[in-house]
């Protein structure tokens, strides 16, 4: 996303000034430390930005991640140099401490309104020091209003996100979703005679995998799963014949993936913050069959565009996964609804448009918010 909105700006004529940092190179303790350091609050990274800030001169700042090692420093100078900050959440980073409401494989809430400590205490990140980094970085964030006090707009991709950051004390009113943009298809393919269930995505517990797999083993219907599965190796010795792994796939190998399929299933045990796969699978004229959880259902529209399912509940989802598979006219209807809905909400242009008027509107902000300053003097 990050990416593709650097390039959609750029095409469209606008100046884009990049900040960034990586963190591929974390290996060492001593780098382990740096980053938990600069994590909670980087003064140099402030001073860096200070002085880009100053030589560039921008109409907005749009954040999109700050850890590990740009930290919301960066926020902080912003407000000081009087430029509005817009800041994407993708996740749930600024309610739980490790971004994605899970542990052990299971949703959980238990940091949620400042109570980071449990993240400690469960050892969210297997490992005591990063869970204990993650805890300290999020409460310091908190407890210093560092993102309250100096973003503009909040841009969560859907409501369900939204709730949680409202949930959590951060206001209603400077929160604006703006769902994720996707491409796909537009060859105008029937997708109805595709001869595979596709599954795109993390192979991980809790993404529903096992219920996926199962579902397959007891149906027979043939299903393909694209992705990395180097987190569930032992997966490979269990699947039924007409299961497939198919590994990672490119752009292209994706495109070609989808064109081949019937329809998509979306299994996940967890709080999905948007479902990137279930907008790119209807992008691409699939209907799309999915648990009913996290933002998925802003997205499949039950019995319109796919069906929904409760997560884990095997039976349902073999119910499901009949009717489509069994039923070429429904899965062709539902595939067209999916495609429509999907330019109408999830297209490049629709998410251009959205992300102007949003940096229009924090721009309107701060000039008021400057306007009541220089009143109040």
């Amino acid at each position: 996303m990050y990416e593709s909105i650097v390039r959609i700006l750029r095409d469209k004529g606008h100046s884009v000034c990049l900040f960034e940092r990586t963190s591929k190179n974390i290996g060492h303790l001593k780098d382990k430390i740096q980053a938990f350091t600069k994590g909670i609050y980087s003064s140099s990274t402030k001073k860096e930005i200070l002085d880009v800030l100053a030589f560039e001169n921008p109409e907005v700042v749009h954040a999109h991640n700050l850890y590990p090692f740009i930290s919301p420093s960066v926020m902080v100078a912003c407000k000081e140099s009087n430029v509005p900050v817009v800041m994407r959440c993708p996740n749930c980073r600024l309610v739980c401490p490790i971004g994605n409401l899970t542990r052990n494989d299971n949703v959980c809430e238990l940091c949620s309104n400042g109570k980071e400590y449990w993240c400690v205490l469960k050892n969210c990140r297997g490992n005591i020091f990063e869970s204990a980094g993650y805890a300290f970085r999020s409460a310091v964030a908190r407890k210093l209003r560092l993102y309250q006090k100096n973003v503009t707009l909040y841009v969560p991709p859907s409501e369900f996100v939204k709730s949680k950051l409202v949930n959590a004390g951060f206001p209603q009113e400077r929160i604006i979703v703006v769902p994720n943009m996707v491409s796909g298809n537009d060859s105008g393919i029937d997708m109805s005679l595709g001869d595979y269930v596709a599954y795109v995505g993390r192979i991980s517990p809790e993404k529903g995998i096992k219920t996926l797999l199962t579902s397959a083993r007891l149906t027979g219907i043939p299903v393909r799963l694209a992705g990395d599965y180097s987190k569930m190796p032992e997966i490979l010795k269990t699947v039924p014949p007409n299961v497939q792994f198919v590994g990672h796939l490119n752009r292209n190998q994706l495109d070609k993936f989808y064109q081949k399929a019937r329809f998509t299933v979306v299994p996940s045990l967890w709080f999905e913050a948007f479902g990137l796969v279930a907008a790119e699978a209807m992008r691409n004229g699939l209907p799309v069959i999915a648990s009913r959880i996290g933002a998925l259902p802003e997205i499949v529209e039950d019995g319109v565009t796919g069906f929904l399912f409760d997560p884990g509940n095997i039976k349902e989802l073999m119910s499901k996964m009949k009717i489509l598979w069994e039923n070429k006219d429904l899965c062709r209807e539902m595939g067209k609804a999916a495609r429509r809905k999907a330019i109408q909400d999830y297209s490049e242009d629709v998410y251009y448009k959205r992300l102007i008027a949003l940096y229009k509107k924090a721009i309107e902000i701060n000039n008021e918010q400057k306007r009541h300053k220089a009143r109040s003097l």
